[in-house]
């Protein structure tokens, strides 16, 4: 098959057409709106290349005009997928390139035309497109590999058309859009195919890594109150774990809410959904950086941290209790004050996560024991621990 400029485009058109209809399935199943702006962009350039083909034919002002007008627009199309894929606000100033393309319809229809109109659309290609793979820039956080070959190939290609513009002034060129004459036409047509292919790729790997990361972020939370569920403090409390010792000890806190079956008795499960809610927006304002909260089920919450002292703990559970019996009170008018207990342990050798649990359960049931609405701690540092 001999790769002239029709067998090219048709090859483009296939490959866009693939594109588009894999992002639309995908966004179909997962609604993230970026994989519909790139579908979008892919479509517009397989109608863009079909067009072109037109030029062929006769047909000028759709062949050529139009198809690169389509062109720029499916760019602005990948550029604004990359601003909702890294959440950023696109300026309205991007509005103006229509009116820079509008422009071009002013040219005079002489030699000077096509070098004219391959500057322009080059430019307004590169731009959004440069633009797009500066917005992919790791802030304070890794990439994954998808959103940085993204990235890659974006540059890359809005340079391609950077370099495409400038080598118009170049003495001698030539440059017959019309009819697909001229060495920088043939290669930028080469480069379109490849780059297709490598941006869809890219992005379809972006938006997969992504969709698997928030997955795995959901599976690690309690679907009610946004905080660890069991499973992912079992997996995230060895790491903290391994950093107990004499010099740093650690701290367990476990807290369970009194008289809680009075509020879902009385004002219903949803009040009871949005005192346990409360709760936990409390807990994630007192705990310390680098400590783990979590919802171990039913009213019971689970604290662990490092380093810990009898008086931080002390304070962190003067606070939260004080807090939740404001807001309780206030919220709810039960028979009897729903109040918070909780069973603390201080220690300084290091534990398994269930061990510690056991020794909180007992904790805890101290506390209740002793009166509700109340702190129980037990020291389990030293040499008699």
């Amino acid at each position: 098959m001999t790769l002239d400029p029709p067998t090219i485009l048709a090859l483009t058109v296939a490959l866009a057409a693939a594109a588009a209809l894999y992002l639309a399935v995908e966004w179909r199943s997962v609604r993230e709106p970026s994989l519909l702006f790139w579908s979008a962009g892919f479509a517009t350039i397989s109608l863009g290349s079909t067009l072109a083909l037109l030029r062929i034919n006769g047909f000028l002002v759709i062949g050529i005009w139009f198809a690169n007008g389509l062109l720029v627009s499916a760019h602005f199309l990948f550029l604004l997928g990359v601003a909702r894929f890294t959440q950023v606000r696109v300026s309205r100033a991007w509005l103006l390139m229509v009116a820079v393309w509008f422009g071009m319809l002013a040219l005079p229809a002489d030699p000077s035309w096509s070098k004219a109109m391959l500057v322009v659309q080059s430019l307004l290609v590169a731009l959004p497109t440069l633009r797009a793979s500066l917005l992919l820039r790791p802030h304070g956080r890794s990439l994954s590999v998808g959103a940085v070959q993204l990235r890659f190939v974006l540059l890359i290609h809005g340079l391609f058309y950077v370099i495409k513009a400038l080598s118009v002034v170049v003495p001698g060129t030539l440059i017959d859009l019309a009819a697909f004459k001229g060495e920088i036409i043939q290669v930028s047509l080469v480069e379109g195919a490849m780059a297709i292919m490598l941006i869809a790729l890219s992005m379809t790997g972006s938006e997969r890594y992504r969709r698997e990361q928030q997955i795995a972020r959901l599976a690690a939370r309690d679907p009610l109150t946004a905080l660890y569920n069991r499973r992912a403090l079992d997996l995230r409390a060895p790491r903290l774990l391994a950093q107990i010792s004499p010099a740093q000890p650690g701290a367990l806190l476990l807290i369970d809410i009194d008289n809680f079956k009075g509020v879902n008795d009385l004002h219903g499960h949803t009040a009871g959904d949005r005192l346990l809610i409360a709760l936990s927006e409390m807990i994630r304002g007192v705990v310390p950086k680098g400590a783990l909260a979590a919802r171990l089920g039913g009213d019971e919450f689970v604290i662990l941290l490092s380093p810990a002292s009898t008086e931080q703990i002390v304070e962190l559970g003067s606070d939260l209790r004080g807090q939740f019996q404001q807001l309780a009170a206030q919220s709810f008018s039960t028979p009897q004050p729903v109040t918070l207990s909780i069973g603390a342990n201080l220690f300084d050798q290091p534990e398994s996560l269930a061990v510690l649990i056991e020794q909180g359960d007992w904790t805890l049931y101290e506390s209740k024991r002793g009166g509700r609405d109340s702190i129980r701690l037990v020291d389990r540092t030293g040499p008699g621990a």
